[in-house]
């Protein structure tokens, strides 16, 4: 009778050791990305990025299932129209696989120092073309790109917007008129004067036709050619969209962002990057003037 007993408790304690080793994968979280220090990364929100010869601005960091790390820009920056040719549908634009560098200094004179590379890997133009899009608004301010950071470049990396921190998340419910916005790059005409790269704004709603795709706005210091691509933080530190055209009218002077919600999804649907997501800041929002 006691052998007996004695076996039914090895007998239970050897299922319960069975049933804790398959659970534990399951309660163990996968662990973080070791994103370099917000205050020595090289590769951040902000940077400068550099495609055969034309300056944009990074907007955000992305990752997905298998921990590869992607920086942000505006699909645009890797057209090969004019700055008028903001059509995503019909521009023609540079392919995936196009190199692309990550630069600090850059400036009319040359293109600074390169800190780190990597490849275009999506591109919501090309896509836009491949899957014949027609919508209007969709082919006009989808205009998201996303770039693989190289293997040797990833621990340069860290997802915080300088000066403002987050982003905290995604904005999904768009901008009301006179909600602030916060925004950090330096294009390479502003010589780089760094004092110019934070930036505070003031959203006009969303865009004058009602479509959630844009958010136009007006900066302190506004978007010019080369900050294309920036990314824009709501007052609650939120990623609200990616800096894509100047407005010309009605808006003189004021900035078109796209939703970065509505181009996030695009690209989830339609990249084949499994699991791609915006990667949150190291350091706490503190946007509030």
């Amino acid at each position: 009778m006691l052998r007996t007993r004695r076996s039914v408790r090895r007998a239970a304690a050897l299922a319960a050791s069975v049933l804790t080793a398959a659970l534990v994968p399951a309660l163990i979280p996968t662990p973080a990305h070791a994103w370099a220090p917000a205050d020595t990364a090289r590769i951040t929100p902000g940077v400068q990025m550099y495609t055969k010869g034309a300056q944009c601005t990074s907007n955000f960091v992305y990752t997905d299932s298998a921990s590869n790390v992607y920086v942000g820009y505006a699909a645009h920056c890797a057209g090969l129209g004019e700055a008028t040719d903001t059509n995503g549908c019909a521009a023609k634009s540079l392919p995936v696989g196009t190199p692309v560098t990550f630069n600090e200094g850059g400036s009319l004179l040359d293109e600074g120092t390169v800190i780190g590379k990597g490849t275009l890997v999506y591109s919501s133009w090309e896509t836009m073309q491949k899957r014949g899009t027609k919508d209007p608004d969709t082919c006009a301010y989808n205009d998201l790109a996303l770039v693989k950071v190289s293997d040797a470049d990833k621990g340069k990396v860290n997802p915080s917007i300088p000066i403002w921190g987050g982003p905290t998340g995604i904005d999904t419910d768009g901008t009301a008129a006179g909600d602030r916005v916060y925004s950090y790059g330096n294009s390479s005409l502003r010589a780089d004067l760094d004092l110019l790269s934070p930036k505070v704004g003031l959203s006009l709603g969303d865009d004058v036709s009602g479509t959630r795709w844009s958010h136009p706005l007006y900066n302190v210091t506004p978007g010019i050619p080369g900050d294309s691509g920036s990314g824009f933080l709501s007052g609650e530190g939120k990623a609200v969209g990616t800096l894509s055209t100047l407005g010309l009218a009605p808006l003189p002077a004021s900035n078109n962002i796209g939703d970065l919600d509505l181009e996030l999804d695009y690209a989830k649907a339609t990249s084949g990057i499994s699991g791609l997501r915006l990667v949150n800041g190291t350091e706490p929002f503190k946007g509030a003037l």
